[in-house]
């Protein structure tokens, strides 16, 4: 185990349920991950940037606080990560780090993820690499999903057509095909539908624990065909979507044709909304796929899980734990192996994923 093998990864995704954080070593081809933490946000911090989301008063010093503490929470994270492994900041080749969105408009050129990197950088006495996005915008592309181009180099199988799914707050799909390019994609709501209608109709509760409110509830056909003509599902890929599509906001006006429906009910339908927009884009854009790997928190909801397989009956469906990578690290440990990207000085983009026009090396360097 050398210096330069080691690297940490830092994630918050539009679930907005904390940060996960991995140490790995990245001296064979396949990291090994040496300790992982994860830490939740504060009611004050998910409202905080909750709050961001829409457009409102007062917002650049907001954002500004907002990074500061989030810069905070990482550090603890990063500390606890080192202390799990026994391993000192000084042995750590660099971080990555890919900040909390709070704002994706690729159609007009910019994401915003907040996080004060200088901050953190300050905070670790590690070298942190973070604004991972926005050299894709500016080459032309969405800025994300960023991640396929890990799975890429971690769960491509020389004969078989697999895909792997991240089930985050947001859906996105990896195409892994042999006799095809890599093609990777936001699908739609992952979780954050069910994460956030469960936060309205049970205060307390961030999220569907097994699925369990959801298996209460039926699922209503008619509100499902309604949901599934939103004009994302048919557009082509490259896309990349998020909070600022899919919220509350969009799904009530969908609702108010179907007055008094059961709370439970809309739980199981949105679980469906997240299923069948999954398998559609397989069958769409993956039809060989014979193996279906999940990752994020979506592959911990058994419920969601078997709805999946139900969906895709020719696909067999596991989590990347077969694969030897844990569902709830492989998006910490993408940004890991970012960060490790940007110190080789390689690209960590796909194109063809995200739309750039070419292969760029990504990221922002905050030395220690």
């Amino acid at each position: 185990m050398t210096a330069s093998s080691l690297y940490l990864g830092l994630m918050s995704g539009t679930s907005l349920d904390g940060v996960d954080a991995v140490l790995a070593d990245f001296a064979s081809a396949r990291p090994t991950v040496l300790a992982c933490v994860s830490l939740p946000y504060p009611d004050s911090l998910r409202s905080a940037v909750l709050a961001l989301q829409p457009r409102g008063d007062n917002e650049l010093d907001r954002a500004a606080r907002l990074g500061r503490e989030l810069a905070q929470l990482y550090a603890q994270a990063v500390h606890a990560t080192l202390a799990a492994a026994g391993v000192s900041a000084n042995q750590v080749a660099a971080l990555g780090c890919h900040g909390q969105t709070v704002r994706h408009a690729p159609h007009a050129g910019y994401t915003i993820q907040l996080g004060d990197l200088a901050l953190l950088a300050e905070l670790t006495g590690v070298d942190t690499i973070g604004d991972f996005r926005r050299r894709d915008l500016a080459a032309g592309g969405q800025g994300a999903p960023l991640v396929p181009a890990a799975h890429q180099a971690w769960f491509a199988h020389p004969t078989q057509a697999r895909a792997v799914l991240n089930l985050g707050g947001i859906g996105n799909l990896t195409r892994l095909d042999p006799a095809l390019p890599v093609m990777g994609f936001d699908t739609g709501p992952g979780n954050m539908l069910l994460d956030a209608w469960i936060g309205q109709h049970r205060p307390g509760q961030r999220f569907d624990a097994n699925g369990e409110w959801a298996a209460s509830g039926q699922c209503l056909p008619a509100l499902l065909a309604e949901l599934l003509t939103e004009p994302y599902f048919a557009c082509p890929p490259p896309k990349s979507t998020g909070r600022d599509l899919f919220s509350l906001d969009w799904l009530q006006p969908r609702l108010a044709a179907y007055p008094g429906l059961a709370a439970a009910d809309v739980q199981r339908t949105l679980l469906a909304l997240t299923v069948h927009s999954v398998a559609d884009a397989v069958r769409q854009h993956a039809p060989a796929t014979r193996a279906l790997y999940v990752c994020g928190g979506g592959a911990l909801n058994p419920l969601l899980m078997a709805e999946l397989a139900a969906a895709l009956p020719d696909c067999a469906v596991a989590t990347t734990d077969a694969l030897g990578i844990p569902a709830m690290q492989v998006e910490a440990l993408a940004f890991a192996w970012l960060a490790r990207q940007y110190c080789l000085r390689q690209p960590g983009n796909v194109p063809a994923v995200t739309g750039a026009q070419g292969e760029r090396v990504l990221g922002a360097l905050y030395p220690r």
